[in-house]
């Protein structure tokens, strides 16, 4: 029998999701709770990679196992036993063949921004202190919805197939004490967000106009887009799945 496990984690103290052989990661913590509390080894498989220090709101994995157990009693310990930065939500059983990488149909990140210092947000939020012009940012973000490789704000030497997404959505916008890069889309290249909100920043700060945002889209050159921003201010917020994957009895 095939689950879906929903869940969120603060990434500070972790090297992303997938695990790794020399540093702690979130795939790991996750399967070791769960191989303890149902007495069998469990092995999960996330909706995505996260890279080292991002967050995620709203992350999905599924894990297979063949014994009936109670879904809310295992809920309940699983949150007793996990670290304090992560927290499961929801358990539910898919059917057999439902996958939480392929079957995903759009994911959510969002990049949070601060224009005054605060220390409360010193492990969640990039500070720019400097003014930005959120009108320019928007109308260069606009661009990606026009465009559909993505080469140039890929991780150099990945192992990808394509570079090829959907951008359904890309806007800035205040939200309280903070700014909010919002962004949506079939699937995300490794490092991707981060290359967009730092090229972004460029245009908000007056070092590139529109017209040099159209150049990098085109160039499908690495080197030719802004420095990708620090972790700490990007959060995976939202994974869609078709319907058609849930078990009904």
């Amino acid at each position: 029998m095939r689950y879906f496990i929903v869940f969120s984690y603060f990434g500070k103290s972790y090297h992303g999701w997938q695990s790794q052989p020399n540093a702690i990661a979130v795939q790991e913590v996750l399967e070791d709770g769960l191989s303890k509390l149902l007495g069998e080894s469990v092995s999960v498989v996330g909706a995505g990679r996260t890279d080292a220090g991002v967050h995620a709101k709203q992350m999905y994995a599924h894990f297979d196992f063949g014994k009936k157990f109670d879904i809310g009693d295992l809920e309940n310990r699983l949150n007793a036993f996990l670290p304090n930065d992560i927290a499961v939500k929801e358990i539910f059983e898919v059917l057999d063949n439902a996958h939480a990488r392929f079957d995903a149909l759009e994911r959510t990140y969002e990049y949070w921004i601060v224009q005054e210092k605060n220390p409360f947000y010193s492990d969640s939020a990039l500070y720019v202190r400097h003014s930005l012009n959120i009108e320019a940012m928007n109308n260069a973000a606009r661009l990606f919805l026009e465009h559909s490789d993505f080469e140039c704000f890929s991780k150099s030497k990945t192992d990808v197939k394509t570079y090829l997404c959907q951008v359904k959505k890309a806007v800035w916008t205040k939200e309280e004490d903070k700014l909010v890069f919002t962004i949506t889309a079939n699937r995300f290249l490794r490092n991707m967000v981060r290359a967009i909100v730092g090229t972004l920043l460029d245009q908000g700060l007056h070092k590139t106009n529109i017209e040099h945002i159209r150049q990098v889209l085109d160039s499908k050159d690495r080197s030719s887009a802004g420095a990708s921003v620090p972790a700490k201010g990007l959060y995976l917020t939202k994974i869609v799945y078709p319907k058609t994957i849930l078990k009904h009895e």
